[in-house]
């Protein structure tokens, strides 16, 4: 009996993993095509827009106040709604708004542009947190946040030279960087319909799982939450003012803010600092950190649920990065030696994700996670308004990049040291066997 609850524990969770993860992961390289598209589109957009350094900060950043306003009540609606219909509904119209955004005429229609593009995306990511933790059991979260998450460098690492293509093109009398815009909305429409016919919302409901299958997974889940059901009791409102919840939420603010700083100026930085002209050139060379960022979000994503440890595995790749980016000051300066520094800069601002992302479910159970999922990330996210506004004042005041760089450092320093302070997780339910 032991023997088959095994068999019958690993084929589910094989199931699952193969059936869902796939889709989710087009979905999020989808998703972050258009929202960072604008950084290559700008190597284009500048000259006929009139963009200054501050106008691009803004205009990059402005995105994650429309992402503010929706993220709680996203994660709610797939908690206690439908993650399908969610999902589908907010893809149809981010990648409308996209497409539509290839039409702005002034930086005041782009910020507006960008605004809307962030409302619509808002409830995805957490969206797909919670409903990964319909699926997942905790010991197998980490591994399934890694997968989903690859699609962060590996939309940056597609998007670069897509982008460095199209940028090129002039079409119908149709610059390149509208183009961009235009055909990268596309994608999500589609697999915005898909997703009603692919997307089951519960275990029950998946009829790829035997009955037996999905009995193993639904206990499963159902014996994680009895496992930390003493926190059953705790509502929305003091899931929102937990400690744990309060520290990852500053911690991630920090986090965001350089990592966005980062990804949102690195062509630019780029193009400035070897005086590429040819946006191919920039958009491939552009694709090799995110190559580092996704090897070392699977490797630490494993390591972490291997070891049951988040918090370290969060804070090694933060002062990684700072620290490649803090020894830029004080060796000589060359283009394969600026690769390399942005090299691990890109391992270190991608591979925390899966491991931190593990973290809130650990605390909170059920709508209290929801909540507190989207109140980590809206929160958070300011930061994507914070950290490329300031690097690109303090670019347009100083004409260089170095008092960036500082204001970058402190931030992955100060996230660090906030999640290692983080309380350990409480974590129920008994060891169970790994798929193969």
């Amino acid at each position: 009996m032991a023997s088959s609850q095994l068999d019958t524990g690993a084929s589910a969770r094989t199931r699952i993993a193969a059936r869902l993860l796939p889709f989710l992961f087009l979905l999020y390289v989808a998703n972050y095509l258009d929202r960072t598209n604008i950084a290559y589109a700008t190597l284009g957009m500048t000259g006929d827009l009139g963009l200054t350094d501050s106008v691009f900060g803004t205009a990059s950043g402005i995105f994650f106040i429309g992402y503010f306003a929706l993220q709680i009540p996203g994660a709610l609606l797939v908690e206690r709604w439908s993650a399908r219909l969610l999902l589908a509904i907010t893809l149809i119209t981010w990648g409308a708004l996209t497409t539509l955004t290839g039409f702005v005429r002034s930086p005041l229609e782009l910020y507006g542009a960008r605004f809307l593009l962030g409302a619509a995306e808002a409830g995805f990511f957490p969206g797909v947190i919670v409903y990964l933790s319909h699926w997942f059991i905790y010991q197998d979260r980490a591994k399934a946040l890694a997968r989903f998450m690859a699609a962060i460098p590996i939309g940056f690492m597609i998007g670069g030279p897509i982008a460095g293509a199209v940028l090129g093109v002039h079409w119908l009398g149709i610059t390149g960087w509208r183009w961009l815009f235009l055909l990268e909305g596309l994608p999500a429409v589609v697999l915005g319909i898909a997703a009603l016919f692919v997307l089951p919302d519960w275990p029950n409901e998946a009829r790829w799982l035997r009955p037996d299958e999905r009995d193993w997974i639904t206990t499963r889940l159902a014996e994680g939450r009895q496992a930390k059901a003493h926190l059953e009791h705790v509502t929305i409102w003091q899931a929102l003012r937990h400690p744990a919840v309060l520290v990852l939420t500053a911690g991630l603010f920090f986090t965001y803010t350089g990592g966005y700083a980062f990804w949102f100026w690195f062509p630019t930085m780029l193009q400035r600092f070897t005086g590429w002209t040819d946006v191919q050139r920039i958009g491939w060379v552009g694709a090799i950190p995110f190559v580092a960022g996704l090897i070392g979000m699977l490797v630490l994503g494993w390591s972490s649920d291997r070891t049951d440890e988040r918090r370290w595995h969060f804070a090694i790749p933060q002062l990684t990065a700072a620290l490649a980016l803090g020894v830029w000051f004080f060796i000589p300066h060359s283009n394969v030696m600026l690769i390399a520094v942005f090299t691990l800069v890109g391992f270190g601002t991608v591979a925390y994700l899966p491991s931190f992302w593990a973290l809130p479910s650990a605390f909170l159970t059920s709508s209290a996670a929801a909540a507190a999922v989207g109140f980590i990330n809206c929160t958070a996210s300011i930061g994507g308004f914070v950290g490329p506004k300031i690097i690109g004042n303090l670019s347009q005041r100083s004409g260089s990049f170095s008092s960036g760089f500082i204001f970058m450092i402190s931030c992955w320093t100060i996230a660090s040291l906030l999640v290692l302070l983080c309380p350990r997780e409480n974590v129920g339910g008994a060891s169970v066997p790994r798929p193969t």
